[in-house]
Order: structure tokens, then sequence, then C-alpha cells
């Protein structure tokens, strides 16, 4: 589903280049549920960046689901931002104004799916992640736990190659956190490849596997 071959990263400070990433290999085969470990200033932010198509690395090849995004142009990211990557963010990333339901059916809108459409294609989804009963309320109306499954819903109903989850629990209290590891359990028992980046090992340990970023170099 992912390989990465010799990325490289950096960015200029004053007159010298400062890297980021450096000789990365990394690979997640479909349906692996896999935890990138790193503490603050790492690198895994960055590579995170890579694997969602949000920033370009200076050098290596990057695969993703067979498509070589090295050679991909830049204008043509967002669409493969939105077809293969299930984001979730740290802080929800949720639009206030909205409800669950229009917040969860953006992917599909922006495929050009109609509402209609995009919202009867999001409802197994929906009653997946036990939201059918908070589809009309605001994210103020939401608790983190809650709010962060509409961000799972939201990134599951386009049907993604995989799931790319940043810090996860970061901003959630123990009990939510355990309840959103435990569904990334069951989501990955389902099929799903979730790529997880986190700073903390016992977060980290709840995925299948474990890679570690220290001073911008990836170990298995």
């Amino acid at each position: 589903m992912i390989t990465m071959k010799n990325i490289n990263k950096g960015y200029m400070l004053g007159e010298e280049k400062l890297p980021i990433l450096k000789n990365v290999n990394f690979h997640v085969d479909e349906g692996e549920y896999v935890a990138i470990l790193g503490p603050s200033g790492s690198g895994k932010t960055t590579l995170m960046n890579i694997i969602g198509c949000m920033d370009v690395m200076d050098g290596g090849e990057y695969y993703l689901d067979g498509m070589a995004i090295h050679e991909t142009p830049e204008n043509e990211l967002t669409e493969v931002r939105n077809e293969k990557i299930g984001f979730i963010f740290q802080n929800y990333q949720l639009i206030p104004t909205y409800n669950v339901m229009q917040n969860i059916i953006m992917p599909l809108l922006m495929r050009g799916e109609s509402k209609k459409q995009a919202e009867e294609e999001c409802m197994d989804t929906i009653k997946l992640l036990g939201l059918d009963h908070r589809i009309a309320h605001k994210p103020s109306e939401l608790s983190g736990g809650q709010k962060q499954r509409v961000s799972i819903a939201r990134a599951l109903v386009g049907k993604p190659a995989i799931l790319l989850a940043d810090e996860p629990t970061g901003a959630l209290d123990q009990s939510s956190g355990r309840d959103v590891l435990k569904l990334f359990g069951e989501l990955n028992e389902m099929g799903n490849t979730i790529v997880m980046i986190t700073h903390d090992l016992n977060v980290a340990k709840s995925a299948r596997r474990i890679v570690k970023i220290v001073d911008v170099q990836l170990y298995e």
C-alpha cells in the first residue's frame, strides 16, 4: 500500500539546509496497522505530511496504492488526497457551523456527489460509529470522543486506501482515548489500512507494528 525509498527532506535555515528526513525507507502492506513513534522535532510530522501528499520530498521515491507520488504534479495531489487518504487529526478539523452529517459527507461532495447521494452512502458508517442519533448536532454540542468519531467517519466514507491518523488521542481524556484506539483496532480487523503518528509509546502499542523515527531517520 505504501512504499517509500530513500526519502529526503530539508528546510533552509539561513544559508544552511537543515535535514528533517534522511534516507527514510518505509513500507506498509494492505491491511496493516502501523504506528510511527517519535518525539517532538524528530521528523514524524514532516513524514506524515509527505505520506498524506501535503508536502513534497526533496528526493526519493514514494508509491501509494500503486501510484508514483514522486512523479505526480503538485496540482494533482489534491485529488490523490481526496481519493486515497482518510485523514484523522488530533484537533478533529471539523467545520463548526456544520452539523455532524454535513461534516461527514464533505469528502463525497468534493468528489461531485449530490447531497442526497452522499447522505445515503455514509449512513452505514455513521451507524458503525454510533453517531446516528447525533447527525443534526453541531461540533460544539459533542464531547471530544464524539468529535473524533465524526472525524473518523469523515475519513472512512470515501473508502480511502489508507487512514492516516495524527496524534488521534492527543486531545482526549484517557477513557475517550482508549475508546478511539479500540475503534482503530476494530476498523483494522475489518480490513482498513491504518498509519498512526504518535509521540506516546502506550498509544503506539495499540498498533500491530511500531516504527521509530529518531534524529531524522526511521528505524524498524
